[in-house]
Protein backbone atom coordinates (compact mmCIF):
# COMPACT_ATOMS: atom_id res chain seq x y z
CA UNK A 1 0.00 0.00 0.00
CA UNK A 2 2.81 1.86 0.70
CA UNK A 3 4.67 1.68 -2.28
CA UNK A 4 1.38 2.50 -4.04
CA UNK A 5 0.60 5.37 -2.45
CA UNK A 6 3.90 6.78 -3.12
CA UNK A 7 3.58 6.05 -6.45
CA UNK A 8 0.24 7.51 -7.04
CA UNK A 9 1.80 10.94 -5.07
CA UNK A 10 4.77 10.69 -8.03
CA UNK A 11 2.01 11.09 -10.64
CA UNK A 12 -0.41 13.66 -9.12
CA UNK A 13 3.14 15.83 -8.80
CA UNK A 14 3.92 14.86 -12.76
CA UNK A 15 0.01 15.70 -13.07
CA UNK A 16 0.58 19.06 -11.30
CA UNK A 17 3.46 20.43 -13.69
CA UNK A 18 1.49 19.29 -16.49
CA UNK A 19 -1.53 21.29 -15.06
CA UNK A 20 0.64 24.32 -14.56
CA UNK A 21 2.86 24.13 -17.94
CA UNK A 22 -0.04 23.59 -19.99
CA UNK A 23 -0.99 27.00 -17.88
CA UNK A 24 1.98 28.98 -18.14
CA UNK A 25 2.81 28.00 -22.29
CA UNK A 26 -0.01 30.25 -23.95
CA UNK A 27 1.03 33.10 -21.70
CA UNK A 28 4.68 33.10 -23.04
CA UNK A 29 3.39 32.45 -26.89
CA UNK A 30 2.83 36.18 -28.70
CA UNK A 31 -0.46 37.06 -28.99
CA UNK A 32 -3.67 35.86 -27.88
CA UNK A 33 -7.05 33.73 -28.82
CA UNK A 34 -8.93 36.77 -28.82
CA UNK A 35 -6.60 39.12 -30.86
CA UNK A 36 -6.30 35.82 -33.34
CA UNK A 37 -10.56 35.42 -33.42
CA UNK A 38 -10.67 39.25 -33.49
CA UNK A 39 -8.50 39.22 -36.95
CA UNK A 40 -10.11 36.64 -38.57
CA UNK A 41 -13.28 38.22 -38.76
CA UNK A 42 -11.18 41.05 -40.80
CA UNK A 43 -12.86 44.21 -39.38
CA UNK A 44 -16.35 42.97 -39.02
CA UNK A 45 -16.45 43.27 -35.18
CA UNK A 46 -16.19 46.75 -33.31
CA UNK A 47 -12.38 47.28 -31.27
CA UNK A 48 -14.74 47.40 -27.70
CA UNK A 49 -15.70 43.26 -28.39
CA UNK A 50 -11.79 42.55 -28.01
CA UNK A 51 -12.60 43.48 -24.25
CA UNK A 52 -15.72 40.70 -24.03
CA UNK A 53 -13.14 38.46 -26.27
CA UNK A 54 -10.49 38.38 -23.97
CA UNK A 55 -13.01 38.04 -21.12
CA UNK A 56 -14.72 35.23 -22.37
CA UNK A 57 -11.30 33.05 -22.95
CA UNK A 58 -10.14 34.09 -19.38
CA UNK A 59 -7.77 36.72 -20.47
CA UNK A 60 -7.58 39.34 -17.65
CA UNK A 61 -5.51 42.12 -16.32
CA UNK A 62 -5.42 40.10 -12.83
CA UNK A 63 -2.35 39.26 -11.31
CA UNK A 64 -0.65 35.83 -12.74
CA UNK A 65 -1.23 34.18 -9.46
CA UNK A 66 -5.00 34.91 -9.65
CA UNK A 67 -4.88 34.09 -13.37
CA UNK A 68 -3.50 30.65 -12.04
CA UNK A 69 -5.87 29.90 -9.21
CA UNK A 70 -9.09 30.64 -11.64
CA UNK A 71 -7.90 28.49 -14.10
CA UNK A 72 -7.39 25.44 -11.59
CA UNK A 73 -10.68 26.45 -10.38
CA UNK A 74 -11.83 26.25 -13.88
CA UNK A 75 -10.32 22.81 -14.45
CA UNK A 76 -12.07 21.06 -11.17
CA UNK A 77 -15.06 21.79 -13.00
CA UNK A 78 -14.06 20.32 -16.05
CA UNK A 79 -13.94 24.01 -18.16
CA UNK A 80 -11.41 24.26 -20.43
CA UNK A 81 -12.30 27.20 -21.94
CA UNK A 82 -14.21 28.15 -25.72
CA UNK A 83 -12.81 27.04 -28.82
CA UNK A 84 -11.78 29.60 -31.51
CA UNK A 85 -12.07 27.11 -34.61
CA UNK A 86 -15.85 26.16 -33.50
CA UNK A 87 -16.61 29.04 -31.52
CA UNK A 88 -18.64 28.89 -29.28
CA UNK A 89 -18.36 26.09 -28.56
CA UNK A 90 -16.43 24.93 -25.18
CA UNK A 91 -13.59 23.05 -25.33
CA UNK A 92 -14.74 20.06 -23.27
CA UNK A 93 -17.89 19.29 -24.95
CA UNK A 94 -15.59 19.00 -28.32
CA UNK A 95 -13.17 16.65 -26.59
CA UNK A 96 -15.64 14.74 -25.13
CA UNK A 97 -17.19 14.05 -28.47
CA UNK A 98 -14.01 12.95 -30.04
CA UNK A 99 -12.87 11.19 -27.28
CA UNK A 100 -15.57 8.56 -27.60
CA UNK A 101 -14.55 7.80 -31.03
CA UNK A 102 -11.27 7.59 -30.60
CA UNK A 103 -11.61 5.16 -27.63
CA UNK A 104 -13.99 3.16 -29.98
CA UNK A 105 -10.89 2.52 -32.84
CA UNK A 106 -7.99 3.41 -31.51
CA UNK A 107 -8.54 1.73 -28.16
CA UNK A 108 -9.89 -1.52 -29.98
CA UNK A 109 -7.27 -1.48 -32.32
CA UNK A 110 -4.20 -1.66 -29.75
CA UNK A 111 -6.40 -4.55 -27.62
CA UNK A 112 -6.59 -6.47 -30.49
CA UNK A 113 -3.19 -6.19 -31.60
CA UNK A 114 -1.83 -6.62 -28.18
CA UNK A 115 -4.31 -9.68 -27.23
CA UNK A 116 -3.70 -11.39 -30.85
CA UNK A 117 0.05 -10.95 -31.04
CA UNK A 118 0.80 -12.02 -27.44
CA UNK A 119 -1.00 -14.98 -28.36
CA UNK A 120 0.62 -16.00 -31.28
CA UNK A 121 3.78 -14.85 -29.30
CA UNK A 122 3.25 -17.52 -26.71
CA UNK A 123 2.34 -19.95 -29.66
CA UNK A 124 5.24 -19.03 -31.42
CA UNK A 125 7.81 -19.67 -28.61
CA UNK A 126 6.07 -22.74 -27.71
CA UNK A 127 6.23 -24.14 -31.14
CA UNK A 128 9.88 -22.78 -32.01
CA UNK A 129 11.10 -23.53 -35.56
CA UNK A 130 7.52 -24.76 -36.34
CA UNK A 131 5.76 -22.97 -39.20
CA UNK A 132 3.99 -21.04 -37.08
CA UNK A 133 7.52 -19.64 -35.58
CA UNK A 134 9.36 -19.70 -39.26
CA UNK A 135 6.68 -17.88 -41.52
CA UNK A 136 4.28 -15.64 -39.30
CA UNK A 137 6.57 -12.95 -37.21
CA UNK A 138 8.39 -12.12 -40.30
CA UNK A 139 5.38 -11.76 -42.40
CA UNK A 140 3.79 -9.88 -39.66
CA UNK A 141 7.13 -7.63 -38.99
CA UNK A 142 6.93 -6.74 -42.75
CA UNK A 143 3.60 -5.88 -42.70
CA UNK A 144 4.52 -3.88 -39.37
CA UNK A 145 7.08 -2.22 -41.56
CA UNK A 146 4.78 -0.05 -43.49
CA UNK A 147 3.45 3.29 -42.32
CA UNK A 148 -0.25 2.48 -40.42
CA UNK A 149 -1.91 5.21 -42.59
CA UNK A 150 -0.38 3.63 -46.45
CA UNK A 151 -2.02 0.77 -45.31
CA UNK A 152 -5.63 3.04 -44.37
CA UNK A 153 -4.64 4.13 -47.71
CA UNK A 154 -4.18 0.57 -49.78
CA UNK A 155 -7.77 -1.12 -48.03
CA UNK A 156 -9.36 2.09 -48.03
CA UNK A 157 -8.91 2.00 -51.89
CA UNK A 158 -9.41 -1.55 -52.25
CA UNK A 159 -12.00 -2.47 -50.31
CA UNK A 160 -13.97 0.96 -49.84
CA UNK A 161 -13.60 2.12 -53.45
CA UNK A 162 -12.79 -0.85 -55.55
CA UNK A 163 -14.78 -3.47 -53.57
CA UNK A 164 -17.15 -1.08 -51.78
CA UNK A 165 -17.29 -3.94 -48.57
CA UNK A 166 -16.81 -0.94 -46.13
CA UNK A 167 -17.74 2.75 -46.20
CA UNK A 168 -15.31 5.41 -47.57
CA UNK A 169 -15.13 7.44 -44.30
CA UNK A 170 -16.92 9.10 -41.49
CA UNK A 171 -17.85 7.53 -38.35
CA UNK A 172 -21.98 6.92 -39.54
CA UNK A 173 -23.77 6.90 -42.33
CA UNK A 174 -25.31 10.30 -43.54
CA UNK A 175 -28.33 8.85 -43.23
CA UNK A 176 -28.39 6.47 -39.57
CA UNK A 177 -30.27 7.99 -37.01
CA UNK A 178 -27.57 8.20 -33.81
CA UNK A 179 -29.23 6.41 -30.87
CA UNK A 180 -29.20 3.14 -28.68
CA UNK A 181 -29.88 0.48 -31.24
CA UNK A 182 -28.70 -2.37 -32.65
CA UNK A 183 -29.36 -0.66 -36.51
CA UNK A 184 -27.07 1.98 -35.69
CA UNK A 185 -24.25 0.46 -33.57
CA UNK A 186 -23.82 -2.27 -36.78
CA UNK A 187 -23.51 0.86 -38.75
CA UNK A 188 -20.98 2.38 -36.65
CA UNK A 189 -19.12 -1.06 -36.82
CA UNK A 190 -18.84 -1.22 -40.49
CA UNK A 191 -17.33 2.36 -40.37
CA UNK A 192 -14.82 1.87 -37.85
CA UNK A 193 -13.91 -2.03 -39.15
CA UNK A 194 -11.04 -0.65 -41.45
CA UNK A 195 -9.50 2.31 -39.38
CA UNK A 196 -9.38 -0.80 -36.50
CA UNK A 197 -7.74 -3.64 -38.77
CA UNK A 198 -5.43 -0.98 -40.23
CA UNK A 199 -3.87 0.39 -36.97
CA UNK A 200 -4.29 -3.18 -35.24
CA UNK A 201 -2.64 -4.56 -38.35
CA UNK A 202 0.54 -2.57 -38.30
CA UNK A 203 0.76 -2.86 -34.60
CA UNK A 204 0.21 -6.88 -34.48
CA UNK A 205 3.92 -7.97 -35.44
CA UNK A 206 5.87 -5.78 -32.92
CA UNK A 207 3.77 -6.97 -29.78
CA UNK A 208 3.94 -10.61 -31.15
CA UNK A 209 8.18 -10.37 -31.59
CA UNK A 210 8.41 -8.73 -28.25
CA UNK A 211 6.37 -11.80 -26.65
CA UNK A 212 8.21 -14.35 -28.47
CA UNK A 213 11.72 -13.54 -27.43
CA UNK A 214 10.70 -12.59 -23.70
CA UNK A 215 8.57 -16.37 -23.90
CA UNK A 216 11.53 -18.00 -25.14
CA UNK A 217 14.28 -16.57 -22.37
CA UNK A 218 11.65 -17.16 -19.71
CA UNK A 219 11.17 -21.04 -21.24
CA UNK A 220 14.99 -21.08 -20.54
CA UNK A 221 14.70 -20.77 -16.86
CA UNK A 222 15.16 -23.37 -14.24
CA UNK A 223 11.88 -22.80 -12.65
CA UNK A 224 10.26 -23.76 -16.08
CA UNK A 225 12.44 -27.37 -16.11
CA UNK A 226 11.14 -27.84 -12.85
CA UNK A 227 7.81 -27.52 -13.82
CA UNK A 228 8.12 -29.87 -16.83
CA UNK A 229 10.15 -32.39 -14.30
CA UNK A 230 7.30 -32.32 -11.86
CA UNK A 231 5.08 -33.60 -14.58
CA UNK A 232 2.69 -30.78 -15.11
CA UNK A 233 0.34 -30.56 -17.91
CA UNK A 234 1.88 -28.52 -20.94
CA UNK A 235 -0.49 -26.14 -20.82
CA UNK A 236 -0.49 -25.39 -17.24
CA UNK A 237 3.18 -24.48 -17.71
CA UNK A 238 3.11 -22.19 -20.69
CA UNK A 239 0.00 -20.42 -19.22
CA UNK A 240 0.70 -20.13 -15.52
CA UNK A 241 4.84 -20.72 -15.46
CA UNK A 242 6.32 -19.35 -18.86
CA UNK A 243 3.47 -16.81 -20.40
CA UNK A 244 3.05 -14.82 -16.59
CA UNK A 245 6.14 -13.82 -16.57
CA UNK A 246 6.72 -12.96 -19.76
CA UNK A 247 3.63 -10.72 -19.87
CA UNK A 248 5.67 -8.14 -17.49
CA UNK A 249 7.50 -6.43 -20.11
CA UNK A 250 4.60 -6.35 -22.43
CA UNK A 251 2.25 -4.95 -20.01
CA UNK A 252 4.44 -2.01 -19.25
CA UNK A 253 4.28 -1.57 -22.98
CA UNK A 254 0.70 -1.70 -23.22
CA UNK A 255 0.28 0.73 -20.43
CA UNK A 256 2.13 3.37 -22.58
CA UNK A 257 -0.11 2.66 -25.85
CA UNK A 258 -3.21 2.71 -24.10
CA UNK A 259 -2.40 6.38 -22.63
CA UNK A 260 -1.48 7.43 -26.26
CA UNK A 261 -4.71 6.42 -27.65
CA UNK A 262 -6.32 9.55 -26.27
CA UNK A 263 -3.85 11.25 -28.83
CA UNK A 264 -5.50 9.47 -31.40
CA UNK A 265 -4.08 7.39 -34.45
CA UNK A 266 -3.90 11.12 -35.72
CA UNK A 267 -3.35 10.22 -39.83
CA UNK A 268 -5.65 7.29 -39.93
CA UNK A 269 -7.94 9.72 -38.57
CA UNK A 270 -7.77 12.06 -41.17
CA UNK A 271 -7.74 9.42 -44.10
CA UNK A 272 -11.07 7.93 -42.95
CA UNK A 273 -12.50 11.39 -42.01
CA UNK A 274 -12.81 10.60 -38.72
CA UNK A 275 -14.11 12.76 -35.85
CA UNK A 276 -11.57 11.55 -32.91
CA UNK A 277 -9.04 13.78 -31.09
CA UNK A 278 -6.06 13.49 -34.06
CA UNK A 279 -8.63 14.72 -36.67
CA UNK A 280 -9.63 17.59 -34.08
CA UNK A 281 -5.89 18.25 -32.89
CA UNK A 282 -5.15 18.76 -36.74
CA UNK A 283 -7.95 21.64 -36.95
CA UNK A 284 -6.44 23.22 -34.03
CA UNK A 285 -3.38 23.15 -34.73
CA UNK A 286 -4.65 24.23 -38.82
CA UNK A 287 -6.89 27.13 -37.23
CA UNK A 288 -3.96 28.10 -34.18
CA UNK A 289 -7.12 27.13 -31.61
CA UNK A 290 -4.62 27.32 -28.88
CA UNK A 291 -7.29 26.29 -25.84
CA UNK A 292 -8.75 23.43 -27.69
CA UNK A 293 -4.94 22.62 -28.13
CA UNK A 294 -4.28 22.73 -24.29
CA UNK A 295 -7.34 20.82 -23.68
CA UNK A 296 -6.17 17.54 -26.02
CA UNK A 297 -2.56 17.74 -24.57
CA UNK A 298 -3.63 18.07 -21.23
CA UNK A 299 -6.24 14.87 -22.00
CA UNK A 300 -3.04 13.11 -23.29
CA UNK A 301 -0.97 14.10 -20.46
CA UNK A 302 -3.34 12.50 -17.59
CA UNK A 303 -4.28 9.77 -19.71
CA UNK A 304 -0.94 8.48 -20.02
CA UNK A 305 -0.03 9.02 -16.06
CA UNK A 306 -3.41 7.27 -15.35
CA UNK A 307 -2.07 4.55 -17.67
CA UNK A 308 0.82 4.12 -16.27
CA UNK A 309 -0.50 3.87 -12.70
CA UNK A 310 -2.99 0.94 -14.07
CA UNK A 311 0.62 -0.98 -14.76
CA UNK A 312 2.26 -0.11 -11.73
CA UNK A 313 -1.00 -1.93 -10.01
CA UNK A 314 -1.08 -4.72 -13.08
CA UNK A 315 2.63 -5.68 -12.13
CA UNK A 316 2.31 -6.03 -8.78
CA UNK A 317 -0.77 -8.59 -9.21
CA UNK A 318 1.50 -10.30 -11.96
CA UNK A 319 5.03 -10.45 -10.09
CA UNK A 320 5.12 -11.62 -6.87
CA UNK A 321 8.91 -10.17 -6.25
CA UNK A 322 7.03 -6.47 -6.62
CA UNK A 323 5.01 -7.42 -3.82
CA UNK A 324 7.50 -9.04 -1.83
CA UNK A 325 10.35 -5.42 -2.66
CA UNK A 326 7.42 -3.26 -1.43
CA UNK A 327 6.32 -4.84 1.48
Amino acid sequence: MRYLLKRLGFYALAAWTAVTVNFILPRLMPGDPATTLFARFKGKLSPESIDALRAAFGLTEAPLWSQYLTYLSHLLRGELGISLAYFPSPVSELIGTALGWTLLVAGSAVLVSYGVGTLLGIAAAWWRRGVLDTWLPSGLVFLGSFPYFWLAMAALYVLGFGLRWFPLGHAYSDDAIPGWTAAFALDVLRHAALPIATVALAAVGGWLLSMRNTMITVLGSDFVSLAHAKGLHPARVVLRYAARNALLPSVTGLGMALGFVLGGTLLTEIVFSYPGQGYLLVQAVRNQDYPLMQGIFLVITLAVLGANWIVDLAILWLDPRARDSTS
